[in-house]
């Protein structure tokens, strides 16, 4: 059994339909989706359809709940309140229903998934340093947990103590709990703009990440004939 762990698509058609590819070249067997498949690019509903004909297990981001339901704007700068805006008006009713219904957490063949933290997931605190991931730890009932909104690859594993940093391949190991991020699909934040997502191979107890070109141009493209942010 081979998950397909993808976080923040933020609307991002060509990130999405290339790591897509990737997935299955990789024989890939199932999916699981972190939240934030709207927000920032130019095709909220492209997106949202590819995700849900999967019919994968997936949780709300902070974007998703922003785009989804009519919640005030005033703590959102005046960039992402017209991003927020804009998306809303691409999305019918039956998309942002869907969003809006999406859970916090998620438990998936012995893992969780969640977007920001099991700490108060509707906070969306952010897990980049050992403080945050032990907050959250305390609270995971698996023995691994993946989340996004950071839109960088780290993992953090508890062994008595934290340690946390970055990551090419982790084994999974008896007796640890893991709380690992897969980079972001639709913008990544780590200096690298390939797509990324991770590979985890239940069986084997293997996690991978990858990093996955796309026409990064006609992300941009799109973006400035929507009159979106920069």
């Amino acid at each position: 059994m081979k998950f397909a762990i993808i976080a923040d698509i933020h609307a991002n058609l060509e990130a999405l339909q290339a790591v897509l590819a990737h997935t299955k070249q990789q024989s890939c067997t199932h999916y699981a989706f972190l939240g934030d498949f709207v927000g920032y690019c130019a095709d909220p509903k492209a997106c949202v359809d590819l995700v849900r004909a999967m019919n994968a297990p997936c949780v709300k981001g902070n974007h998703d709940e922003y785009c989804a339901a009519d919640l005030p704007l005033d703590d959102l700068n005046l960039k992402a309140r017209k991003n927020v805006e804009w998306t809303r008006k691409q999305l019918p009713a039956d998309d942002r229903d869907w969003l809006q219904a999406l859970p916090y957490t998620v438990q998936v063949e012995g893992f969780s998934i969640v977007h920001s933290s099991l700490e108060c997931p509707e906070r969306r605190s952010y897990g980049f340093d050992k403080l945050a991931a032990t907050a959250s730890l305390t609270r995971q009932q698996t023995a691994l947990c993946f989340f996004g909104h950071t839109h960088v690859p780290l993992a953090f594993v508890r062994d008595g103590i934290v340690r946390g940093g970055t990551f090419t391949k982790l084994n999974i190991e008896p007796g640890k709990q893991y709380f690992v991020n897969p980079g972001s699909v639709g913008q990544p934040r780590d200096q690298n703009p390939n797509a990324a997502y991770v590979i985890y191979e239940v069986n084997k107890g293997i996690i991978e990440l990858h990093r996955v070109p796309y026409d990064i141009a006609a992300a941009q493209r799109k973006i400035q004939e929507a009159g979106l942010a920069d």
